[in-house]
């Protein structure tokens, strides 16, 4: 039974943190991820992936390498996209458990701690989803329409498409093979995961007010190339049901 694996400080956990342009935040996460995970567990790892940040994140990321042993920072030298760093943590991640979210801050990683009891032994993927939305009124109204299509279209069950605050088997990975380096790569990641019959469970958790930065994903000018992307996506994944082997 796997679950008798995850009594305390027997969990093994890769966390990981998509870094573009996020210096006012991410040192901050990750002080506070490797708090949360020495409590938790001695097999852990933390890794940062900057995705060709241009502030001055790096320079605090080769810092908070020097000092963390349990950190392990990845730089792409050209930004990738959202999607294409999200791969790289994926499939960069050693360990059993790989939980992550945005390097913004917008969520609390300490919420980890509710994730890790809803992994018992028949649950592959367990998914946050926001309790309150703290944005201004326009990210709102978008992500609500958004997340709504976005039901309609692939058949979505989980309540959250759109809450990147996760905890999932590694091995899933083995039967997932991400393809977009795009905002849209949640969709289908989780249109993936549910077609392939991984077992999902939510949890509610916190969302707070971006503090830093602004989003990379959510504007006006991305609109139409989000909108072509959902589509060819929709024809590959529900149309033509491509890209998914069910696991065992």
């Amino acid at each position: 039974m796997r679950e008798s694996n995850y009594s305390k400080r027997h969990y093994s956990i890769s966390a990981f943190f998509p870094c573009y342009n996020d210096g006012g935040t991410i040192a901050s996460m990750v002080a506070l991820m490797d708090l949360t995970l020495r409590k938790l567990t001695d097999d852990y790892e933390i890794l940062v992936v900057d995705d060709g940040s241009s502030d001055h994140s790096r320079e605090i990321l080769k810092e908070l390498d020097a000092k963390y042993k349990s950190l392990k920072v990845i730089f792409h030298e050209k930004n990738r996209g959202y999607g294409g760093a999200l791969k790289t943590g994926f499939y960069s991640a050693a360990k059993e458990l790989i939980f992550y979210t945005d390097g913004d801050f917008q969520y609390d990683v300490a919420e980890i701690v509710k994730l890790i009891p809803e992994m018992k032994d028949t649950v592959d993927i367990v998914n946050g989803y926001k309790i309150s939305r703290s944005d201004p009124i326009q990210r709102k109204i978008i992500g609500r329409t958004y997340h709504r299509i976005m039901k309609l279209m692939f058949g979505f069950k989980i309540k959250d498409v759109d809450c990147d605050f996760r905890l999932i088997r590694r091995s899933v990975f083995n039967n997932i093979q991400l393809e977009h380096n795009s905002g849209i790569i949640c969709v289908e990641m989780v249109k993936k995961m549910q077609d392939a019959g991984f077992h999902f469970v939510e949890v509610p958790v916190n969302h707070y007010h971006r503090v830093y930065g602004k989003s990379q994903f959510f504007n006006y000018k991305r609109l139409f190339n989000v909108g072509r992307d959902i589509l060819r996506l929709w024809w590959k994944l529900v149309i033509k049901k491509e890209g998914v082997t069910p696991h065992d």
